[in-house]
Parts: C-alpha cells; sequence; structure tokens
C-alpha cells in the first residue's frame, strides 16, 4: 500500500495507478455524497488513431510523456448506474467490446475499523446493518476507486472524507478485492 506524498495528482508508475489517481481527482472535484460511477479504460493511442472526433471532445491530445509502445489509458465515463440497482447485480449485467482495455469504478461507502466490526449485532438484516454502521461513532467515509485491466491487472485508491486531500490517498492492488473481483468479472467471456 502506497501513500502518496506529493502535490497535486500524485505521480504514479502503472498507466492503471494514474488512470485510478486520474478518475480519483475527478471524483474529488465532484465532492461527497455522489452517486456510483463506471468508467471504460481505453488505450490512449487507439482512442486518437480509431476515434479523433471522441479524442478531440475528451481533450485527449498526444503528450511528451508518451513514449512510442507504452500502454496510457484514457477513462471514459460511463451513463448513470440505474438508481435502485445493487451494484453487484448491475456489474453482472455488462460485458464491454475488444476496444476497452480496462473499466474502472468509483463508489462512495462507510466503513467501521475491524474492532467495531467485531461488536456488530448479530441477528441482524442487511438494512438493520446498514443503519447500525450509519450512525456508529467510528463509521468512515471513504471513496473508492478501483480499476482493472482484462489482462488481470488491478489497482484501487481510497479517500478518506476526513483526510480528503490527495496526498492521503492510499493505493494498491488489493484494497478492494472483491469490487476488483466483480469489475474482472465484466471482462468474462460470458459477461
Amino acid at each position: 500500500m502506497n501513500s502518496n506524498a506529493t502535490g497535486g495528482t500524485p505521480m504514479a508508475t502503472s498507466p492503471l495507478t494514474r488512470a485510478v489517481l486520474e478518475i480519483d481527482e475527478y471524483a474529488a472535484g465532484l465532492g461527497w455524497d455522489q452517486p456510483a460511477r463506471l468508467f471504460a479504460l481505453v488505450d490512449t493511442a487507439r482512442l486518437r488513431a480509431e476515434e479523433p472526433g471522441l479524442a478531440e471532445q475528451l481533450g485527449v491530445q498526444g503528450g511528451d510523456e508518451e513514449q512510442p509502445g507504452v500502454l496510457a489509458l484514457t477513462p471514459v465515463e460511463q451513463d448513470e448506474l440505474p438508481p435502485g440497482t445493487p451494484l453487484d447485480e448491475f456489474l453482472g449485467t455488462i460485458g464491454w467490446p475488444d476496444a476497452v482495455a480496462g473499466c474502472a469504478l468509483t463508489v462512495e461507502r462507510l466503513m467501521l475499523p475491524p474492532s467495531a466490526e467485531d461488536s456488530a449485532p448479530e441477528d441482524m438484516d442487511e438494512a438493520g446493518l446498514s443503519r447500525w454502521v450509519a450512525e456508529h461513532p467510528e463509521r468512515q467515509e471513504v471513496r473508492m476507486t478501483v480499476g482493472v485491466l482484462r489482462d488481470g491487472a488491478r489497482e484501487s485508491a481510497l479517500r478518506l472524507r476526513e483526510k480528503d486531500a490527495s496526498t492521503e490517498v492510499l493505493t494498491g492492488a488489493g484494497l478492494v478485492p472483491g469490487l476488483a473481483d466483480a469489475l474482472a468479472s465484466t471482462f468474462d467471456e460470458a459477461g
């Protein structure tokens, strides 16, 4: 897990990490209490070559930072997720065209430290558990941005509402494994 220590969008080593951090910054600019947002991740060079109009509309330009033969990814926000549909059910309906190299999702959730989770009342239905978490004094609001590529690469960025700064974003491939698995399943042959 990496903590970023530079101003603005932190430097990232992989194209997927850069794309996830770009999406995190975009979501941060929209503020908190936002709906989940889904993004296709497309090869920037392929986008410029095959869809120059769309690339121009998205503000994608050839940059000096791009190196020949090195993948650069452009996040393309998708339509709003259907309200009232559970996220796991919605992700089960997605299938991506071959031109999409990966996908990412940003979503806000409440989380508790492990010590608080151990004190959860037993025999509580999902609605009751959600209320219990929402009212717990140790709850933390977190924005999770998770990206996956067709080749299996994964990356996540976590931003706590109480530490809402680019320098406080945590990154790591295994931070949100369940969500990464759900996103990866959108690339299954049957998906």
